[in-house]
């Protein structure tokens, strides 16, 4: 009997519908249109505005996509993975409420945060339970509503981020295909770089918290970048070496869309061709754990089985990794 690997089968996303351009953001704060395109590559970002709808809203439309796109029963589903680092709730689970609503009843779920990491830790993950031979259908959804922890005054930051959610479903194939190799990292240093101050046991909400605006994401720039081009080149450079891969093996990179800077210093580290590189980083920004799954689900038309993939990622902690993936199905 052939080893049992943890193959994509089915992927889908959602977006929301307005849209916050570079043009707009000259408005808000002291920036321009280029300066922003030539320092991150993003032209424009979706924000979820109504303030009713949570980082859940997101994953369920993006999981809903998934479903009725394949034609899935949400009851053999067996776990659901809900990676965020923008929770609706501090404590109730997201992904326990997202697998309720998707009628995903016989699934356990749970959330996973790893900063812009959670999807690629939450493909590692659902691997594991596909291999282990106890579960059949993992639905790992990448889903974040940034724009409720971005200061809209902050320029160094609100350029960055936008929201929006993605969802990858895992099944076992015997074929050969499916998740190869893995290689994960994190560094405690990380913290002091990227972060939230307050709102966690540490720093608890108050008065004080609130006025200093101490609940919106804070970043080193310069340092997150340097540490981003090193540690995601690093991995993805090394994830070819150890499974003998060339230029020529690797059809796709799937990189985390932080900055284009960042995704070409890693694709130029991989020796990897500009048409190699997938990027939609210049419509939706920054959308953290949905990167990964956006991009797959704006391309999967181009996929083809057998196509080797490379996905790399970088968090705030930090967290970092690279994953090698084959393709198990043409679209």
């Amino acid at each position: 009997m052939n080893k049992i690997k943890a193959a994509i089968t089915a992927v889908g996303s959602y977006v929301p519908d307005d849209i916050l351009t570079n043009k707009m953001l000259e408005e808000m704060v002291e920036t321009n249109d280029e300066w922003i395109t030539t320092r991150t590559g993003i032209k424009e970002r979706r924000i979820l505005k109504d303030p009713n709808k949570g980082t859940s809203y997101l994953g369920i439309q993006a999981a809903k996509n998934l479903i009725e796109k394949n034609n899935i029963d949400p009851l053999e589903i067996d776990l659901l993975i809900f990676a965020t680092t923008t929770p609706d709730l501090p404590v109730a689970s997201t992904g326990a409420y997202t697998a309720s609503q998707l009628g995903a009843t016989n699934a356990f779920s749970y959330d996973l945060q790893a900063a812009c990491s959670s999807f690629l830790y939450g493909m590692s993950t659902a691997a594991s339970y596909i291999e282990s031979g106890r579960y059949k259908k993992v639905l790992v959804i990448g889903a974040d509503k940034m724009s409720s922890i971005i200061d809209y005054t902050d320029r160094a930051t609100c350029i960055i981020f936008g929201d929006g959610a993605g969802a990858a479903l895992f099944e076992p194939n015997e074929e050969g295909f499916g998740l190869q190799d893995e290689f994960l990292r994190s560094d405690g240093v990380g913290r002091n770089f990227l972060k939230i101050d307050a709102g966690g046991s540490l720093l608890p909400a108050s008065q004080e918290t609130v006025a200093n605006r101490q609940h919106y994401v804070q970043q080193d720039g310069k340092t997150v970048f340097k540490y981003a081009v090193s540690n995601m080149a690093g991995v993805s450079e090394k994830i070819m070496e150890r499974n003998n891969l060339k230029e020529e093996d690797v059809n796709w990179l799937i990189a985390h869309q932080a900055n284009k800077r960042i995704i070409d210093a890693t694709a130029k580290r991989m020796g990897l061709s500009e048409e190699k590189v997938l990027m939609n980083i210049q419509r939706y920004g920054n959308t953290t754990s949905a990167t990964l799954p956006l991009l797959l689900s704006d391309y999967e038309k181009q996929f083809k089985k057998g196509d080797n993939l490379v996905f790399a990622s970088f968090g705030g902690g930090f967290t970092w990794g690279s994953i090698y993936l084959k393709w198990a199905y043409n679209s």
